[in-house]
């Protein structure tokens, strides 16, 4: 591993040094990352500053609940092929023409390695990992249609993020490396929170910290606030010109955090909140 594929983080992402061995292993190892963490703690973002850090170009694979594996290697238009051919294009002759490049067929063409996300993989079919376990593992696939072997020109170095909404299957999970992103500690938690607002007013930022995680704290929270909707509820803090004392009343009574929509996402929480702050003026 060169100084140039060496990850150690960038100026817009604060990496732990967890992490950064897990990226490093990766590339050295030739093998997926697999990163697994609360959604909202900067997988996807992980991915994208990686490939800005090491100089390579980034091909990103977004997986929904309807993906299917195929699509990112390639699909057979079929249905343009027979429209064409009920009016009589010649192009019909070739059925090259038909065949729709996925992603990993894009990233294993490319001149140059390239960083190829899989996005939230655990959104799809339980069978998705496995049906791709050959390709990511011989970097290569067959297109029956053209009869053509595809292979990567270079390994590209492949970020797989999950949100741990399901179980991935066991064989697939021996070919990654894996790591889990914690949920930041407050002191990388500021460190995260002053790259995006490096004129942040210490104390604002200290208030808002300490507000952030005792909402974390709260028991039967159903959706916890992540960090990138700490960074939204920030920025509006600031547009707004909170004062910091506003998130540190000592009235139980305004227990919920002011411009608490970027924070609190189901009426569950919000009500959970709410019925904090009346037993609280109870008590009073």
């Amino acid at each position: 591993m060169t100084a140039e594929t060496r990850f150690s983080g960038t100026d817009n992402y604060v990496a732990t040094d967890d992490l950064k061995v897990a990226v490093n292993a990766a590339i050295t190892l030739q093998r997926p990352l697999l990163v697994k963490g609360e959604p909202g703690t900067g997988k996807t973002v992980l991915a994208r500053e990686v490939a800005a850090a090491i100089g390579k170009p980034l091909i990103e694979w977004h997986v929904k609940s309807t993906t299917k594996a195929q699509q990112g290697l390639y699909e057979y238009d079929a249905v343009s092929r027979l429209r064409d051919s009920q009016l009589g294009d010649e192009k019909v002759h070739d059925i090259a023409n038909y065949i729709i490049r996925g992603k990993l067929w894009d990233a294993f063409d490319a001149d140059e390695q390239v960083v190829l996300l899989i996005d939230e993989i655990d959104k799809a079919d339980i069978e998705f990992p496995n049906d791709l376990l050959l390709e990511l593992d011989r970097m290569e696939f067959f297109v029956y249609e053209t009869q053509e072997q595809v292979r990567a020109k270079t390994r590209p170095l492949v970020i797989i993020t999950s949100n741990n909404e399901k179980e991935l299957p066991d064989a697939f999970l021996r070919r990654c490396f894996f790591h889990y992103i914690k949920f930041p500690e407050p002191e990388t938690m500021e460190q995260i929170v002053q790259v995006h607002f490096p004129d942040l007013k210490k104390l604002l930022l200290r208030q808002a910290l300490s507000a952030f995680y005792e909402i974390r704290d709260v028991p039967g929270m159903k959706k916890k606030p992540s960090t990138s909707e700490l960074l939204d509820w920030i920025k509006l803090l600031v547009v707004e010109d909170i004062p910091p004392e506003a998130l540190t009343s000592k009235d139980k009574k305004d227990i919920i955090p002011p411009l608490y929509g970027a924070l609190l996402k189901n009426e569950q929480d919000v009500h959970l909140f709410e019925r904090l702050a009346f037993l609280a003026r109870r008590e009073k």
